[in-house]
């Protein structure tokens, strides 16, 4: 499976920005992307692993819960 790579813009829609077979590769990338963008532009860099681009794009909208305060896990 690869690890996609996503630009978010609220309230755009994700823009996909690459994938990668490699871990470190798109690690590398990510982190480079983070770097180029400027401290007032409201852009975030995310790297999902998934089958493929609809799973990535529906797990980038997936709401989290919070992991609760005390638990170990």
């Amino acid at each position: 499976m690869p690890y996609f790579i996503y630009k978010l813009r609220p309230p755009l829609p994700p823009e996909a920005s690459g994938s990668f077979a490699a871990y470190r590769e798109a690690r590398t990338a990510v982190r480079a992307m983070r770097r180029a963008l400027r401290s007032d532009d409201p852009t975030t860099v995310r790297m999902v692993f998934a089958a493929g681009e609809a799973q990535a794009e529906r797990l980038l909208s997936e709401r989290r819960e919070p992991r609760p305060l005390g638990e170990d896990a």
